[in-house]
């Protein structure tokens, strides 16, 4: 019902009129019949702009959009209020600037013995609110036409009980199900007959629903009943109340790469079989390369979340485990390309007691309940190596040695410094060496095991327990480093495997240590650079982009070197492009020949995981080697822009 207005005395009038002109978040004023304002407060004038004097007397039309007006909407609102008792709505309005905000707007009639004698009008503005709707529809829509744009991962949701209720692009394209041919059915229907017939479908949501996650590999189906081979992904989806309210699904059709991994197989088995050396070479340099990528991905988004994780609850001990982990994943395939001659070492001054201490914890989980002794003088210099594939010599060595002693035996590692001089009949050049040695008091070799331990793909070890290529790899990791392996060895007395490694040097290893922890630190300049990157792999350009950014710096990604000439193209205003080198139709390394050409002066860091590039590419080019660390990523970025 209508408010009806009775008379009042002049102090209340007064007193109703000081309360409405404090309230300040809402416009609240008066109109008469005809829809003129005859009264005004002071959150009217906050939001609307017009003082007293300029808007009483006006009709309230001007605050509407020129839209409305033409519509006729405020007359209508006003007969609306008349014969309804109330008129609401969210509308635009328009301030006295001419500025919109969104608006919540009541109109109530006010009535004397059932005769309307104007209207009360109440309107707040609602402009943060609107924007923050915008702003999520935005992001709604963004994240739904990313959804719908990813073609190589089927994305689509179930309810709670399987049924398929969304379908993306990349679904139809795998599965070849249109959305109206899909959407309604139960995904059951993507499992084989034998899966079916273990109940996996219902299992996977089971296991998802009180894992929050089931992740799985193996045989689907498409439309048309022919089988891939699938990575997939089911994660529950929960309300805020914790209710089950559906699953999320990702596939990925990973047929192709069970292929490759099942021919890599095969041609390793004959690999093994012929010993060709040239062939291993070709073949880890492949497998690095993707291997590579996998470890860049997980060391850039690992690093990132190290400094983001910081700031809130403290997993940053656990985080950089797992960076260690990683690491040591990329260091086995630094050791495959050095013995392939695909890669030099990165040479540097190595502490051997703290190395072997910081990995004894690590060699005792290896290799269960055996004695583990080590021996060294105090005083020992550095040797001259490279860290990484020394550890995994250590491994090897240590790993070699425990297949070949009982449980009750023992292994030692220790060190003593020897000096060869001109003259010496020795292989290794004159100078101060530190013979490192791995010694067991197992079954030792007799003379022809020990004249071919170091010969590739030579195994004693049964078939499927040894490739037959630690000790080669070993050997290839001490000759690049200026050393040697010696191993000595007496059927039935045991076995000692010598690492001579040449000492650092005469130069301050201190200071030569901390030159190369400042080379790796990050740099930072006076502004922010623009950077275009280009790499085909979607993983490894979002973890790059995410690490550059880190830095301060502004990015543009790019999957090709086709689409990063048409951004250069469009807009060359880059300070510094950074690409992958292994990619289909163009390679980073022609693409860096024609920036040269069309943009001269623009500088490119290639970043590979290969060891080595192609006959004919650019060996002038600025290398980054994959997988590089945030800190890496910094020092090839400021060294490719400097003056």
């Amino acid at each position: 019902m209508s408010p009806e207005i009775s008379p009042s005395s002049g102090a209340v009038q007064d007193r109703y009129r000081t309360s409405m002109d404090a309230i300040s978040d809402y416009a609240i004023y008066m109109l008469d019949p005809n829809g003129y304002v005859s009264s005004w407060n002071t959150g009217a004038n906050k939001f609307k702009g017009y003082m007293d004097d300029e808007i009483v007397g006006e009709h309230f039309s001007r605050f509407y959009t020129p839209e409305d007006q033409e519509a006729g909407l405020p007359a209508r609102a006003l007969h609306l209020a008349t014969q309804e008792g109330r008129f609401e709505e969210e509308a635009w309005r328009v301030r006295k600037d001419g500025t919109r905000f969104w608006a919540h707007v009541v109109i109530d009639p006010l009535r004397d013995n059932g005769q309307v004698i104007g209207f009360a009008k109440i309107t707040r503005d609602l402009s943060e609110r609107k924007r923050a709707e915008e702003a999520l529809r935005r992001s709604e829509e963004q994240f739904r036409l990313l959804v719908q744009g990813v073609t190589d991962y089927a994305i689509y949701m179930l309810s709670p009980k399987g049924f398929v209720s969304s379908w993306n692009v990349g679904a139809q394209r795998i599965k070849g199900y249109t959305p109206e041919e899909i959407i309604g059915q139960h995904f059951s229907r993507f499992y084989t007959d034998e899966d079916k017939a273990v109940n996996l479908p219902v299992r996977a949501l089971e296991i998802a629903e009180r894992e929050g996650r089931f992740e799985r590999e193996g045989w689907r189906l498409r439309k048309d009943g022919s089988r891939f081979w699938a990575n997939v992904i089911i994660d529950a989806i929960r309300s805020e109340g914790g209710e089950l309210i559906g699953f999320a699904k990702v596939t990925r059709d990973i047929t192709e790469k069970r292929q490759v991994e099942e021919a890599l197989a095969k041609a390793q088995r004959g690999l093994f079989q012929a010993q060709k050396m040239e062939a291993v070479g070709q073949l880890t340099g492949g497998v690095a390369h993707d291997f590579n990528n996998l470890l860049m991905a997980i060391l850039g988004s690992l690093e990132i979340a190290e400094k983001r994780a910081a700031a809130g609850q403290d997993v940053t001990g656990l985080i950089r485990n797992a960076i260690q982990g990683a690491k040591r994943g990329a260091s086995l395939t630094q050791r495959l390309l050095a013995f392939s001659r695909k890669q030099e070492l990165e040479l540097q001054p190595v502490d051997i007691p703290d190395l072997v201490r910081g990995m004894t914890d690590m060699l005792r989980r290896s290799l269960g309940p055996i004695e583990i002794n080590t021996n060294f003088p105090l005083g020992l210099p550095k040797v001259q190596c490279d860290p990484n594939q020394l550890e995994n010599a250590l491994v090897n060595l240590a790993l070699n040695a425990r297949d070949a002693i009982s449980s009750d035996g023992e292994i030692t590692i220790g060190a003593k410094r020897h000096s060869i001089a001109a003259g010496d009949r020795s292989e290794l050049k004159p100078g101060n060496y530190i013979c490192l040695s791995v010694t067991d008091n197992g079954e030792g070799m007799d003379e022809e095991t020990l004249a071919n331990a170091t010969t590739p793909f030579f195994t004693t070890k049964g078939v499927g327990k040894g490739t037959g290529l630690g000790l080669s790899m070993v050997q290839g990791l001490l000759a690049q480093s200026g050393g040697r392996l010696i191993l000595l060895s007496t059927k039935g007395e045991g076995t000692c495997a010598e690492l001579w490694l040449p000492t650092a040097g005469g130069v301050d290893e201190t200071a030569k240590a901390n030159q190369a922890e400042e080379k790796i630190a990050p740099q930072s300049y006076n502004r922010p650079l623009n950077i275009l990157v280009v790499d085909d792999d979607q993983l490894v350009l979002t973890n790059a982009v995410l690490l550059i950014e880190d830095l301060g710096h502004a990015t543009t990604p790019a999957q090709s070197a086709e689409e990063a000439l048409k951004i250069l193209s469009e807009n060359c205003n880059f300070d510094l492009v950074i690409t992958d080198h292994a990619m289909p139709k163009t390679t980073g390394s022609q693409l860096a020949g024609m920036i040269e050409q069309k943009w001269p002066g623009l500088p490119v860091v290639l970043a590979t995981g290969y060891a080595d590039l192609p006959q004919g590419a650019d060996r002038t080019v600025a290398r980054l080697p994959k997988p590089y660390s945030q800190a890496q990523l910094a020092v090839a970025i400021s060294q490719a822009v400097e003056p």
